[in-house]
């Protein structure tokens, strides 16, 4: 259950948000060179956990209690058709694959959270083109959004871009707000609700947004039989990314920015 959305106005706060995110982005970069063909998503599982460990740090996904196991490694790894939440396994990459690689970390009592695309070797034009989707509906959503805005504001880009382009978004699953907690208020959809979603995002929210986006339908099918892996009911492709943001008096901070993966407006 979320609690009432807690807003982080102190210097310490916000540093404390942007240490984790840092990092978060870090751990991501480190992996970035062994997302390839031929790697287990289990092996980019053991090398985000070692690092973070290394570091003196808490992979927060590691345990984390579910409906019916605790979530058994430290990263989400979602290939193909898989939505949210795909389990490391033991399945070598392959030219062609897209993966979602999404890590939290807990840094000082503070959480990071992101999820970053990516093509293994030679990918469909479909593919390529749903993560592309994927990318800019985030950054159109970041943009959507100002301080005294209302959530609604972001949905409305997403869906509207998603749609436009042939693709639909997933409604199951949504962006949250994050900080001493890695899920509280407020929720982030990433289509329109109604009546529209008139929560106002003051200076000092911490949350996410990470759209699910599918190129088919954007329903569903039931979490797996190891309690976590979704994936889409009709086997389309999905793809997603994800920021934590910070909102400012002047305006959204990306947090999880990193070095070396695609910069904001930039073709994948």
């Amino acid at each position: 259950m979320r609690s009432r959305t807690p807003l982080f106005n102190t210097e310490a706060e916000r540093e404390g948000l942007r240490r984790a995110s840092r990092f978060n982005a870090q751990l991501l970069d480190h992996l970035r060179p062994h997302v390839v063909a031929g790697v287990t998503t289990s092996e980019i599982d053991r090398l985000a956990y070692s690092y973070t460990l290394e570091h003196g740090h808490t992979p927060a996904c590691l345990g984390y209690p579910g409906e019916v196991v605790p979530y058994p490694k430290s990263i989400c790894t979602s290939v193909n058709d898989v939505v949210c939440h795909g389990v490391p396994d033991d399945r070598p990459l392959q030219s062609g694959d897209i993966v979602n690689v999404d890590l939290t970390t807990i840094v000082d009592g503070w959480y990071g959270d992101q999820s970053e695309m990516f093509l293994i070797g030679e990918v469909s034009d479909e593919a390529r083109h749903v993560v592309q989707v994927a990318f800019d509906s985030l950054y159109l959503g970041i943009r959507a959004i100002e301080p005294g805005g209302q959530v609604d504001a972001i949905s409305r880009a997403i869906y509207e871009y998603a749609r436009g382009e042939g693709l639909d978004v997933v409604r199951e699953y949504q962006g949250h707000g994050i900080g001493r907690r890695f899920h509280q208020d407020p929720g982030i959809p990433h289509v329109p609700t109604r009546p529209p979603n008139r929560t106002v995002i003051q200076p000092g929210t911490c949350f996410t947004i990470e759209p699910m986006i599918n190129t088919g339908t954007w329903h569903t099918n039931r979490v797996e039989s190891d309690g976590w892996t979704v994936r889409t009911r009709d086997g389309g492709l999905s793809a997603q990314w994800e920021h934590t943001l910070l909102m400012t008096e002047d305006g959204p901070e990306i947090l999880t920015l990193t070095e070396g993966g695609p910069k904001e407006g930039q073709r994948i």
